[in-house]
């Protein structure tokens, strides 16, 4: 197993996990900011309130990209067992 298969085999990894990740980090920052506006707008200073819309918009996130993800987890994952002889010899 040379350094070269496992850079591309972490560089795959670490893309496969920004991949999976990026539209629920990017739904719950453009939620967030909305509701920090909202709070600057109305001078509400209520720590909690942010938390709510996000938690929501992350559960309809995994709800609308759920099948998405899993279908690239998988495939990621059937990549790395069906190579599972390089990594032993």
């Amino acid at each position: 197993m040379s350094s070269e298969f496992v850079i591309s085999t972490a560089e795959q990894a670490i893309y496969t996990v920004l991949m999976i990740s990026g539209p629920l980090l990017l739904l719950a920052l453009g939620i967030g900011l909305l509701v920090s506006i909202f709070q600057a707008t109305t001078q509400i200073q209520e720590q909690t309130l942010a938390f709510v819309p996000k938690i929501v918009a992350v559960f309809v996130g995994i709800i609308f990209f759920g099948p998405w993800m899993l279908s690239r987890m998988i495939s990621f994952t059937y990549q790395i067992f069906s190579n599972l002889h390089k990594y032993i010899g």
